[in-house]
């Protein structure tokens, strides 16, 4: 996607019913990305968003979506885009540590910054000088602080991923936050979600959680087809408990309303997985709502090696970082089943 960087957790820019911005037959979306040096984990200590428009011709970069210094934290984390009747774009994205810190921390917070997005004789661009304003945190009740000095990515509380989403059923906004929750002297996984009022955003019961199973989920978000709910994230194998007992993979819940309740797809939840011999190939699914779904190209291992844990140079070679071949879920509407095919 981007010769020199590495990409990964896309997302488009929507319109207020989910369909994807098309701009002079170019779809907008948003990406992270870094440049593609040393061990691709240490992309996370370097992440932007950047804009990008896709057409037939493949992938154009627009640039990061904001300029340098202005975000709130050290590094910018995956989020979500909403373009507005006013022809701003609400662009709601983690706030990863604390602008200006020494070293990367994993302090982590929901901000929103709301860009013009300008068209002029076939350029698009977005404005540059913009306020940011966080608009939701962990409440410490519910939800653990997102607040460690110290970690690594699969090893740290949550509190980001922030989807939009509009319900259909009540025309209000609310926003799915990957989130954790306390259990027994560890933490578990959770599917936050806070709904808009005139105050700003309030944080309602989880959607999902993880008790005992697995402590960190990512990239909640929700898609409405047929008059039912299907909730999908994906989280990775060394975060289930015991690690290793269930697969990287996208896993989906299916309910008659947003609040739910949620029963699992495909009686476990499993929906899309990476094959045994490249464990870890593809990740950070998005389910669109015409059913199509992007991920990125992770780690091209052999044999199941973990590679985040092996030489840079090594990582390196094996470390995808661009788009990953797109497909279509099937959905079943009497059996809560899933399946999918290439597109």
């Amino acid at each position: 996607m981007l010769p020199h960087h590495d990409t990964w957790d896309m997302w488009p820019v929507q319109e207020e019913d989910g369909s994807t911005v098309v701009v002079h037959d170019r779809e907008l979306w948003m990406t992270l990305a870094a440049p593609a040096t040393g061990h691709p984990e240490e992309r996370h200590d370097r992440a932007r968003i950047r804009l990008l428009a896709r057409s037939n011709e493949g992938w154009e970069d627009l640039g990061n979506v904001f300029a340098d210094g202005t975000s709130l934290g050290s590094r910018e984390w995956s989020g979500s885009a909403i373009r507005r009747p006013d022809g701003s774009v609400s662009v709601f994205y983690t706030v990863a540590g604390e602008r200006g810190e020494a070293r990367p921390t994993f302090h982590q917070k929901v901000a929103e910054a709301r860009p013009k997005l300008s068209i002029d004789r076939g350029s698009v661009h977005l404005e540059r000088d913009v306020e940011h304003h966080v608009v939701l945190r962990s409440d410490g009740d519910i939800y653990l602080p997102a607040d460690e000095i110290d970690g690594a990515p699969g090893r740290i509380k949550a509190f980001r991923d922030p989807a939009w989403f509009r319900d259909p059923a009540d025309g209000q906004e609310y926003l799915l936050v990957a989130a954790s929750t306390r259990w027994d002297d560890h933490f578990a996984g959770a599917v936050a979600i806070a709904r808009a009022n005139p105050d700003g955003w309030e944080l309602l019961s989880p959607l999902v959680v993880a008790d005992g199973i697995n402590h960190e989920i990512e990239r909640p978000h929700v898609v409405v087809h047929q008059g039912r709910y299907y909730l999908f994230f994906c989280t990775v194998r060394h975060n289930f408990h015991p690690v290793d007992c269930a697969p990287t993979g996208l896993y989906g819940f299916v309910a008659p309303t947003l609040t739910g309740p949620y029963e699992p797809l495909n009686g476990s939840g499993l929906v899309v997985r990476n094959p045994p011999a490249q464990p870890d190939r593809t990740y950070a699914w998005l389910v669109l709502p015409d059913l199509s779904v992007s991920s990125f190209v992770n780690y091209l291992s052999t044999n199941g090696l973990d590679l985040r844990h092996a030489g840079a140079q090594e990582a390196r070679a094996q470390f995808g970082g661009t788009a990953a071949p797109a497909f279509t879920l099937t959905l079943g509407q009497t059996t809560g089943s899933a399946s999918f095919h290439r597109g």
